[in-house]
């Protein structure tokens, strides 16, 4: 084909205590990327509307970057139009950089007769993720190409999964309108924990996992317990405390930071709930006088996909 155009959701990594391992895709939030061949060996990004600060440059944009290298793996000198469309912004904590990434790697695998496999595109992805945050993670990434919630089981090699989930899990979302750079959150957290808070961390990790396989939303609740990010992250974000203490007095079943923030998110038992929460949400910081975005999603199944 000689054009495409294709959706790559946004994502929330971490999901609690799954620092660096957990990710799940987000629905109807994300990038829409449009890419078409051209007829020299150039790759064009247009200027993002409502982003000048995103470069264009094709060796320094995360999608540009990443189409380069995979036209080097292929041996394939032909050029590229980009044109992404963001509908959330950098700094954001629901894995913007992760959604071009992703969504480049996608639409050039298609365009390309789709010579890579999944686990191909994910690590040509991370290389964009690298470029922004100046590690190769991949739980954004991953989410954002699989759909569904992803676990990262390790890197060397990549090894990433999906499980099954509630059908009635949701989640809401608030973006307080301020900026945490994934770089400048990541420098502040601890290099190393005690041996009984990584016990711990285990315990919740495995937790989480428990519970959503077995759509038990009082165990998913038990183990939305961080040691690692929250406990420091959680000072980079105005009224984070209060907030995760008013959305689970109001039915939520857990509540955490998404990525680095500053967004935050809640699971709740259905639509209605998240609704409910994501307007608690919006008219707390309202209150702080802080603008704000609200989001009501269910855990995007599909990742990636072809826009007609």
């Amino acid at each position: 084909m000689d054009k495409i155009k294709i959706f790559a959701p946004a994502t929330i990594a971490n999901v609690g205590p799954g620092y660096d391992i957990f990710g799940l895709a987000l629905e109807h939030i994300g990038d829409t990327i449009e890419m078409s061949w051209r007829d020299d060996d150039q790759i064009q990004i247009d200027p993002l509307d409502g982003f000048p600060e995103i470069p264009v440059a094709a060796s320094k944009n995360i999608a540009g970057i990443v189409a380069q290298e995979m036209l080097k793996k292929q041996n394939i000198k032909k050029g590229l139009n980009i044109r992404i469309s963001k509908n959330v912004m950098p700094g954001s904590g629901l894995g913007s950089s992760g959604s071009s990434a992703a969504g480049a790697a996608f639409a050039l695998n298609e365009l390309l007769g789709k010579p890579f496999s999944s686990t191909e595109l994910i690590q040509f992805a991370m290389l964009g993720e690298k470029a922004t945050s100046g590690k190769a993670h991949a739980d954004n990434v991953a989410a954002s190409l699989l759909g569904g919630f992803t676990i990262i089981k390790g890197y060397k090699p990549l090894q990433i999964f999906n499980i099954p989930f509630p059908e009635n899990l949701y989640i809401a979302v608030v973006h307080p309108q301020i900026e945490v750079k994934t770089s400048d959150s990541k420098k502040v957290l601890k290099k190393e924990l005690g041996l009984d808070a990584v016990i711990q961390q285990g315990g919740n990790i495995a937790g989480l996992v428990a519970g959503l396989m077995g759509n038990d939303f009082k165990l998913i609740g038990a183990s939305m317990n961080d040691l690692i990010a929250e406990p420091i992250r959680s000072f980079l974000i105005p009224g984070y405390h209060q907030a995760k203490k008013m959305v689970l007095e109001n039915g939520a079943i857990g509540c955490s930071i998404s990525g680095s923030g500053p967004s935050i998110f809640a699971f709740t038992d259905g639509k209605a709930k998240a609704k409910e929460i994501a307007k608690l949400l919006s008219d707390f910081y309202n209150q702080l006088e802080i603008d704000n975005k609200v989001y009501c999603s269910a855990i995007n199944k599909k990742g990636c996909e072809v826009k007609l």
